[in-house]
C-alpha cells in the first residue's frame, strides 16, 4: 500500500492575511478541493473573509494574532513562536505557505520542526518595477530562505525565471498556473458599451488612478466605470473620481458577487506596475469579457500574447484611453475578444487542472518525507 493510501495526510495552509484577495481565493479553492484527499487546516492572520469560508466548509482554522505584514523584527520573532506553537498542535505533514511574510516564517518554522514546506509564490517582490528598497529586501530574504523550501510553486513562467536566480535546485521548482471553477454568469460584450469593470485591491502595484484618468479622458459619456475592491487608496480614489467624473464612477468596495458584476460589464481593465498571474484577469476571461491590461509577463501568458485581449504598451492614461475608445467603437471586436478569452480560459485555466497538479506536488513531497513515511508505516501496522 502506498503512503498516501495508508492514511490521510494533514496539510496546513498558511497565509499572512485572511482578507479578500487573489491569494486568499486561491487558498480557499485549494482547501475545499483537497478535503477529499487530506485533512486540512487554515492558519492565517487577521479576521477576514477566509475564516468565514473555512467555517462554512467545516475546515478547522487557527487565527495567528501576531501575523501581519509589519516589518518589525521583534514582532516577527514573536509571530514565529506563535506559529511554532500552532504547528505543534496541528501536527501537519506538509505546510503549504502563501504570501511573502507567511512564506518566510513558514519556511523557518518548517525547518525548525522538521516539516516539509511548499511555498507558492503569488508574485516575487523583487521585480524590476518594484521600488528599489522593496526589491533589495525581497531579494535578500528570498535568497536566504529559498533553500528552506522543499518545493517552490510559481504561478507563471515569468515567476519561474525569477526563481531560477535563487539558490534552489530547478527540480524543486514547479509552475502551476492559477485556475478557477466555472460559474453560470456570462457577459455580453457585443451589446452597447454601458459598463467597464475593474476588480483589484486599491494598493500598489495596482493603478486604479491610471484607469480613472483614462476613463475621464476617453469621453465615454454613456458608460459607467465600476472599480470594485478595497485597500488603502480607496478613499483617495473616491475623492478623485468625484472631481473628475462625477456620477459616472462607482466604487462599491469589496464585492462578493464578482461573477455577477463581470457579467454586467462589456469590458474589463486591469492596470498594474507589476503582476504575477492575477485571478481577476482569469475571472474576466471566464466571464467572456474582452480584457485590456498592462503588458506584463504573467498577463501576457494569460492573454496568449495579446491574441485574446489588448496588452497596453505602457501605463499612461492616454494609451489606455485610446484602447477604451477603440473597443467602445467596435462591438464585433469586443464580442470576438470575449469569445477568445473564454475559450482560452476553458482550455488552460480551469480549477481541476490546478488542483491535480498541486496534489501531484503533495504526493511527491510526502513520498520523500521521513516523518510522514514513519507515521504511515505505524498506522499501517496498527491496522
Amino acid at each position: 500500500m502506498s503512503a498516501t493510501a495508508a492514511h490521510r495526510p494533514r496539510i496546513a495552509y498558511l497565509i499572512t492575511n485572511s482578507e479578500i484577495g487573489g491569494a486568499q481565493a486561491h487558498v480557499a479553492d485549494l482547501m475545499q478541493a483537497m478535503r477529499q484527499h487530506a485533512d486540512v487546516t487554515l492558519l492565517a492572520g487577521g479576521d477576514g473573509h477566509l475564516f468565514a469560508t473555512a467555517q462554512v466548509a467545516g475546515i478547522p482554522a487557527v487565527r495567528l494574532r501576531m501575523l501581519d505584514n509589519a516589518l518589525s523584527p521583534v514582532r516577527a520573532v514573536r509571530t514565529l513562536r506563535e506559529l511554532n506553537t500552532a504547528l505543534r498542535q496541528v501536527a501537519p505533514d506538509i505546510i503549504h505557505a502563501h504570501s511573502a511574510k507567511a512564506g518566510a516564517l513558514g519556511r523557518v518554522a518548517g525547518r525548525m520542526l522538521g516539516i516539509p514546506v511548499i511555498y507558492t509564490v503569488h508574485g516575487f517582490a523583487f521585480k524590476p518595477a518594484a521600488p528599489w528598497r522593496q526589491r533589495l529586501a525581497a531579494r535578500v530574504t528570498e535568497w536566504l530562505l529559498a533553500p528552506l523550501a522543499t518545493r517552490l510553486i510559481c504561478v507563471a513562467d515569468g515567476e519561474r525565471e525569477l526563481a531560477r536566480s535563487l539558490p534552489i535546485d530547478g527540480s524543486r521548482i514547479s509552475v502551476i498556473r492559477n485556475g478557477l471553477d466555472d460559474v453560470a454568469a456570462r457577459a455580453r460584450p457585443g451589446g452597447p458599451l454601458r459598463r467597464i469593470a475593474m476588480v483589484a485591491r486599491f494598493a500598489r502595484p495596482k493603478r486604479p488612478d491610471v484607469l480613472l484618468d483614462a476613463f475621464a479622458q476617453a469621453g465615454l459619456t454613456d458608460c459607467e466605470l465600476v472599480m470594485a475592491g478595497d485597500g488603502p487608496q480607496l478613499q483617495a480614489i473616491r475623492a478623485r473620481a468625484q472631481a473628475m467624473a462625477p456620477a459616472r464612477v462607482e466604487l462599491p468596495g469589496s464585492v462578493h458577487d464578482i461573477p455577477g458584476l463581470l457579467a454586467s460589464a462589456q469590458v474589463f481593465v486591469l492596470v498594474s506596475d507589476h503582476e504575477a498571474f492575477p485571478l481577476s484577469v482569469l475571472e474576466a476571461m471566464r466571464a467572456g469579457l474582452p480584457v485590456i491590461a498592462s503588458d506584463l509577463p504573467g498577463i501576457r501568458e494569460q492573454l496568449d500574447d495579446g491574441r485574446c485581449g489588448i496588452l497596453l504598451e505602457d501605463n499612461r492614461p492616454q494609451t489606455l484611453a485610446r484602447a477604451l475608445q477603440a473597443l467602445a467603437a467596435d462591438a464585433p471586436r469586443r464580442e470576438a475578444l470575449g469569445r477568445l478569452a473564454r475559450q482560452r480560459w476553458e482550455q488552460q485555466f480551469g480549477l481541476t487542472r490546478m488542483i491535480q497538479a498541486t496534489w501531484a506536488v503533495y504526493q511527491d513531497t510526502l513520498a520523500s518525507a521521513p516523518r510522514y513515511q514513519a507515521s504511515a508505516r505505524q498506522r499501517h501496522a496498527e491496522n
